[in-house]
């Protein structure tokens, strides 16, 4: 049976994992019968955004790895912890928290940089050749992990499209419902809530991008 690891990146859109996103990832792996395992970094999340006000809430620090346990119902492990061998292959899905926790794009556009923890997570999968699938703002660290001419899709924002063109990526317009492959890298990308209007309409990429993935663990 093939094992998949899921990175998360908190708990929340505006601070943290897409939960959405998050849940239709482990549900669709779980429909086609392969198993999970949920990561986080144990690293401090940027900042706590009040998710019914929109407010940063300065008062308060949270951990990722604890936050993104609530999504995980507490099945999930420090990203230091991986044992690559043991997987197949990685999703990662989006939320604010892939933009500012494992890497700080939402800061620094094209100019980001990947959180360590995460950089020496994906990198053992990206070494290792086996695919890795990233879901709504999340393929923005892309082009750092593969270098220059790497496809992947956020959708059709221009100037998130434009960034990952300048940090050396390949962007490629998506709809919603549509995933971007990257054979030579074994890369899978989705638009999720970039552009999505609904639940079932991130759905239907997110189960066209696990079902990628599990086909290209199998891929030479």
């Amino acid at each position: 049976m093939k094992n998949i690891a899921v990175l998360l990146s908190g708990c929340g859109v505006f601070d943290g994992a897409e939960i959405h996103e998050s849940v239709l990832t482990l549900l669709a792996l779980s429909n086609a019968g392969v198993k999970y395992q949920c990561f986080a970094p144990d690293i401090e999340q940027m900042h706590v955004v009040n998710h019914l006000s929109g407010e940063v809430d300065v008062s308060h620090s949270r951990n990722v790895l604890v936050e993104s346990a609530r999504i995980a119902r507490g099945e999930i492990k420090a990203a230091d912890t991986l044992e690559v061998n043991e997987f197949d292959g990685l999703i990662v899905p989006g939320g604010f928290g892939a933009a500012k926790n494992l890497c700080n794009f939402a800061v620094n556009g094209s100019e980001s940089e990947l959180a360590p923890e995460t950089e020496a997570f994906i990198s053992e999968f990206v070494l290792a050749k086996k695919p890795v699938g990233f879901l709504c703002i999340a393929p923005v660290m892309i082009p750092k992990l593969y270098g220059k001419g790497a496809k992947g899709t956020i959708g059709t924002d221009s100037d998130t499209a434009q960034a990952f063109n300048l940090m050396g990526g390949d962007h490629q317009n998506a709809n919603v419902d549509e995933i971007v492959v990257d054979l030579d890298n074994k890369l899978v990308s989705t638009p999720a809530y970039m552009l999505a209007g609904s639940l079932s309409e991130v759905n239907a990429g997110i189960t066209k991008l696990v079902a990628k993935v599990i086909e290209l663990c199998d891929a030479k």
